[in-house]
């Protein structure tokens, strides 16, 4: 009997502790922009980070820098993406998202995220669309897609075999990618979603960490993390 009311006040202790240390996780390791709606939030941002901020286009610049999304490139459940053009004649990818759910946390949080962050491994953000209900992330092109290809589909003429050297390449990078997000930036941000599906791939095959919709940004001091 004394041995069971250990054990019970030891999960319940266990129970305390676990909550205690959520909360904690919670005040110091947030999402970015977590109050207010998301207009204010975009009108914040661009506000804070002044001409480092990634270029703001509307919906006809989309329309006009995909070619009215003539060419598409892939989709999944956020929307479909499309290659496109700027003016200057520079290749880019350009994501358009479906109609957002809620506060649209996940778009405020890549636009933010990426925007602090400067490394080859890391895809570069060149800009965004936030015009009424239209939402779209436009991206450096990635000629040879996501790894999630190379590693899942069934091979074909149009999907090469990679050898160890180049996913040892790629592995690296990767590794580099991650250890700069935790430690290279002046605020760490965790990315919660690393898989093949977003780590884009360049010409010649070196490897850049995408969608940060799901990431965190953290105090490196005081994070539990």
């Amino acid at each position: 009997m004394a041995f069971a009311s250990s054990f019970v006040c030891f999960i319940l202790s266990l129970l305390l502790i676990l909550v205690h240390a959520k909360e904690r996780n919670n005040s110091t390791c947030s999402k970015s922009f977590s109050c207010g709606n998301l207009t204010e939030r975009v009108e914040e941002f661009l506000k804070n980070y002044g001409s480092y901020a990634p270029n703001r286009y509307n919906y006809t610049d989309i329309k006009r820098i995909t070619g009215r999304f003539r060419n598409k490139l892939g989709h999944g459940g956020f929307g479909n993406v499309y290659r496109g053009s700027l003016r200057n004649g520079s290749e880019v990818a350009v994501k358009v998202l479906n109609e957002l759910k809620g506060s649209g946390e996940d778009f405020i949080n890549e636009v933010a995220s990426i925007s602090r962050t400067s490394h080859v491994n890391i895809v570069c953000l060149v800009g965004f669309c936030f015009d009424g209900h239209k939402r779209a992330l436009v991206y450096e092109s990635m000629p040879n897609g996501s790894l999630e290809k190379f590693i899942y589909e069934e091979r074909s003429d149009s999907v090469r075999q990679l050898g160890w050297p180049i996913l040892y390449k790629i592995t690296l990078g990767i590794a580099r990618g991650l250890e700069y997000l935790h430690r290279g930036c002046n605020t760490r941000i965790l990315h919660f979603d690393i898989k093949p599906h977003n780590i884009l791939l360049d010409e010649d095959f070196c490897p850049k960490i995408s969608d940060f919709g799901l990431a965190k940004m953290c105090m490196k001091k005081e994070s539990i993390v």
